[in-house]
């Protein structure tokens, strides 16, 4: 098989695993920078170029798309899927889930437990104690709709502090939500990676003393962990709903039971491969062959 994988850099952990795992079993690996291709629209006739040239005999796609270039990385999935070439994260799966305050009002439809959540656009001084109250109250988490890997969240301790923080992106006209804070989940959370709706490895993420943001790019640790049958079933339920055929579920153990903080449809294998020691990449290709290879008509 020939198999594309979109990614901005060759040298990430993530994308350089996968394309080793790809030349292991034995395909030829074409690695894509999706914000250089170029979309050509014609009838009967989607096609795209990289470098010059027309991307052809493609057989299936493994996006790599990072949240910043999420509307036109969607748009090359997107194009590939209209060449009628099998991708292993669909684009509106992508822009699903890359749309936090979207994917939250999905998750909590589907009656999946989450942080209380409440957002509001440009909420005047007044509104900002309501909007506040309404989850809680301080201490309480505050995040920006487009940060990633743990930028951009913010743990305000009490009333004033978070009034002045969405006071703050409210005048940088950041879009925001405010979350109740888990105290009980002790500064940890748990990545559930998912791979064709079958949970193949997870891992329970630390935050270092002193911050309550567990993401290994904020400094936090890493174990393997073995998921309770709750945890097991909300995570693969929120993957379902969101339509996802890889990602990753963060998960917060709370009083009231497992509680799904975020679903990451461009999950980084570094953490969970070197906490579990699985071939998480190899997981992607086994997938990704699967589906190729059950094509109807093939």
């Amino acid at each position: 098989m020939k198999i594309a994988v979109l990614s901005r850099n060759k040298n990430l952990y993530s994308t350089k695993r996968i394309l080793e795992a790809g030349e292991q079993r034995g395909h030829e690996m074409l690695l894509l920078d999706h914000m250089k291709c170029v979309l050509v629209i014609e009838q009967n006739r989607p096609h795209i170029y990289f470098n010059g040239k027309e991307v052809t005999d493609v057989n299936a796609v493994i996006p790599r798309i990072g949240a910043s270039a999420t509307f036109y990385g969607s748009a090359v999935v997107r194009q590939f899927e209209m060449m009628r070439i099998f991708t292993a994260v669909e684009s509106q799966a992508l822009v699903r889930s890359r749309d936090k305050l979207r994917s939250l009002q999905i998750l909590a439809r589907a009656g999946i437990g989450i942080p209380k959540t409440a957002f509001a656009s440009s909420p005047k001084d007044k509104d900002i104690d309501s909007v506040i109250e309404n989850i809680g109250g301080a201490p309480c988490v505050i995040k920006l709709l487009e940060g990633t890997q743990g930028i951009g969240v913010i743990l305000a301790e009490n009333q004033k502090a978070a009034k002045s923080v969405v006071e703050a992106f409210m005048k940088l006209e950041a879009n925001m939500l405010v979350q109740e804070f888990i105290a009980e989940a002790k500064g940890a959370d748990l990545r559930a990676f998912v791979v064709d709706g079958q949970i193949i490895g997870a891992m329970k993420r630390q935050a270092k003393e002193g911050e309550f943001r567990s993401n290994l790019h904020q400094g936090g640790s890493a174990k393997v962990i073995q998921l309770s049958n709750e945890e097991r079933a909300t995570a693969l339920k929120a993957v379902k709903k969101l339509g996802l055929g890889v990602a990753g579920v963060d998960l917060l153990q709370s009083s009231r039971g497992p509680l799904v903080m975020e679903v990451n449809s461009s999950p980084g294998l570094e953490g969970i491969e070197g906490a579990t020691g699985l071939d998480i990449a190899g997981k992607i290709i086994e997938y990704v062959e699967r589906n190729e290879f059950n094509k109807p008509g093939e």
